[in-house]
C-alpha cells in the first residue's frame, strides 16, 4: 500500500468509530507518556507559530494521529516482509 491508500483507510476507518472505540484504539497503541509529549509539544509550538484557537486545540490531535499512521505503515511493512 502507498502512504496515501494508507491514509485514506485510516480515514474511513476511524471516521466509523464511537467515542469510546476511539479511546480504545489510543489505549491500546498510544502509549499514554507519547500522548502527553504530544500534548506539550503542540502547546509550545503552537505558541512559537503563533497558532491559537482551535487549531491550537487540534494540534495534539494531529500529532496523534500522523503517529498512528505511522505505527499502522510499520506493521503493513512487517506483515510484507517474507518470513525465513
Amino acid at each position: 500500500m502507498t502512504v496515501e491508500e494508507i491514509a485514506w483507510e485510516f480515514a474511513g476507518v476511524f471516521d466509523e468509530l464511537d467515542a469510546s472505540q476511539i479511546n480504545e484504539m489510543l489505549a491500546k497503541n498510544v502509549p499514554l507518556e507519547t500522548l502527553g509529549f504530544f500534548t506539550e509539544y503542540a502547546e509550545q509550538f503552537g505558541k512559537v507559530e503563533g497558532i491559537a484557537g482551535d487549531s491550537e486545540k487540534r494540534l495534539p490531535n494531529l500529532m496523534v494521529i500522523g503517529y498512528l499512521m505511522r505505527v499502522l505503515e510499520e506493521r503493513l511493512l512487517e506483515d510484507e516482509e517474507p518470513s525465513v
